[in-house]
């Protein structure tokens, strides 16, 4: 039939499809001449905004929710499998880490966003721990093991060269390997110490001070990797600027704590949820504040600490922020695991295998020979060796670094974080199995 002869139908009506298809004539479509054919035009499609969630139409998938469901809830089973056999709650978490991660089940694809969050939890704990170390005990503390840190590490990084020699790699990537292995983790040797402990006895000022000055060797270590990037001019601009941003950054802390935080919180110290915000605030901000001036965030967190240590109310505060310090701690560790290439396992294990074993063997004792001869007990030089047995989160950054600027290929760089990792899993079961830690199996050894 023509067109032209099809019967219209009246001005303004029109006819439906049974498929939901709207067919409008030539007065209610617009553009339509009279005598043409009006076609079919599908009626509006419903996007998936439009559609009610439902038992056949889920919620659009959230990866960041179900990466931390994965993360924890997968570390409440494994947790209660290691306590069951008697295992370090850290092994646990670096485990579950290597199991989901993208290099594993590949469940949790991308654990940079765990990784973000993670590193939060090394400013809380390095924030806790400054603020129950007055600044008068960290530099008498600092004065004492000034020759034991820097002794241990002139030690540990010739061995650490030697291995990498031993092993095949350049001597360039051997130097690299020997400067990593020249740190403890600060994660692993204050995490497993008693709170009792870390804030009241000899045995915590030591660590701190040591750990705290590895900090900084790790820091110029790390300048120079990133220097090495930007030529030799840069390296030296860097250094300067260290050496100048620390002081100031002591100086400003000291002054924001006495004239603003302080003075805020002894204001409004009835409102809890006040002084644990402030207490937030201060901590990330000054981290913050360290990483723009070169400095790691890890040390504005310690000094903001440190400056708020001869308050009453940092007891309150350090008591508020423990729960808070676990959450992130339990995203470092299971990113420690998920880092690994489990793909080239076969390439390092044996080279990762040699370096870490020797370093856990090796560094108790090399600390405790040098403490002896500073005058400390042979007990607590014995623990405080074997509690610094292992390498450091330094060095997995190194190996990041050092990769990115050239100075080793990527075997090197993998073998470095294995290393690592099987250090801080040998090191963490020997502390927990031999001395008293808040999440040791022994009840005789259980403490906080």
């Amino acid at each position: 039939m023509d067109p032209a002869q099809r019967p219209r139908p009246p001005p303004g009506s029109s006819t439906r499809g049974l498929q939901g298809l709207r067919c409008e004539c030539d007065l209610a479509c617009p553009g339509v001449q009279p005598g043409q054919e009006c076609r079919p035009s599908p009626a509006p499609s419903r996007g998936p905004q439009a559609i009610a969630a439902g038992p056949f139409n889920p919620v659009p998938h959230d990866p960041s929710v179900s990466t931390f469901f994965l993360v924890f809830t997968g570390a409440a089973v494994l947790a209660t499998l290691a306590l069951a056999a008697r295992q370090s709650l850290l092994v646990a978490y670096i485990a579950l880490g290597a199991l989901l991660g993208p290099w594993g089940l590949g469940l949790v694809k991308d654990a940079a966003v765990v990784s973000d969050l993670s590193n939060i939890g090394i400013m809380f704990l390095l924030f806790l721990l400054g603020l129950d170390l007055h600044p008068q005990d960290l530099i008498h503390s600092l004065r004492r093991t000034t020759l034991v840190t820097l002794a241990s590490s002139l030690v540990f990084a010739l061995v650490g060269a030697v291995i990498g020699l031993a092993t095949g790699f350049t001597p360039l990537e051997a130097v690299v390997l020997g400067c990593a292995m020249t740190f403890s983790s600060t994660i692993i040797g204050l995490k497993l110490l008693p709170t009792t402990v870390l804030h009241h006895q000899r045995l915590g000022e030591i660590m701190i001070s040591i750990l705290l000055l590895q900090d900084f060797i790790a820091i110029a270590l790390l300048l120079l990797l990133q220097g090495a990037k930007g030529g030799n001019g840069q390296i030296w601009s860097d250094m300067a600027l260290f050496l100048l941003a620390l002081p100031a950054l002591v100086v400003l802390a000291g002054l924001g704590a006495r004239y603003a935080v302080l003075k805020l919180m002894q204001r409004f110290d009835t409102i809890r949820e006040y002084v644990f915000l402030l207490a937030i605030g201060w901590c990330l901000g000054l981290a913050e504040l360290a990483r723009v001036l070169g400095l790691s965030a890890e040390i504005g967190a310690f000094i903001a600490g440190v400056a708020l240590a001869s308050s009453p109310i940092a007891i309150y505060i350090a008591e508020s922020l423990r729960p808070l310090r676990d959450f992130f701690l339990v995203l470092f560790f299971f990113t420690l695991g998920a880092r690994f290439n489990l793909g080239m396992l076969g390439e390092v294990l044996v080279p990762a295998v040699l370096s870490a074993g020797i370093a856990v063997a090796l560094k108790p004792w090399v600390f405790r020979r040098l403490l002896e001869r500073t005058g400390e007990s042979p007990g607590r030089s014995n623990e405080v060796g074997f509690r610094l047995g292992q390498l450091s989160e330094f060095s997995l950054l190194i190996a990041a670094l050092a990769l990115e600027a050239g100075a080793i290929g990527e075997r090197a760089s993998l073998t470095l974080q294995l290393a690592t990792v099987l250090s801080f899993l040998i090191s963490a079961y020997l502390v927990v199995m031999r001395f008293p830690t808040p999440i040791a199996v022994s009840d005789a050894l259980r403490r906080d």
